[in-house]
């Protein structure tokens, strides 16, 4: 998987490219410490437009990401999910979680 983070003020966009699963947890990790640690960033939007699988160890690194940025008082949402990603993050009820588009 390859992480691109941009920062616009305070806006950061997350973009995921390929399988989003456990053997990524260190890059998706090492990859969103800057936005997450930020002062500036308040909203961070991860883009899954090239992500077209992700497995349950994807979900437990974005309640990870979700429960360090609330603790910041910073806001994630999910984007461009769709296909598989939609299906799983349905299944699991991430809508519940996230604001998801």
């Amino acid at each position: 998987m390859q992480v691109t983070v941009a920062i616009n003020g305070s806006s950061a966009q997350i973009r995921l490219q390929g399988r989003f699963d456990f053997n990524t947890h260190r890059e998706f990790r090492e990859n969103t410490e800057g936005a997450v640690n930020n002062a500036q960033v308040k909203d961070i939007t991860v883009d899954f437009t090239g992500t077209d699988y992700l497995d349950s160890s994807a979900l437990g690194m974005l309640l990870m990401l979700r429960d360090k940025c609330g603790a910041l008082g910073k806001k994630v949402a999910l984007a461009n999910c769709r296909g598989p990603v939609k299906q799983v993050l349905d299944i699991a009820n991430f809508g519940k979680l996230f604001e998801i588009s």
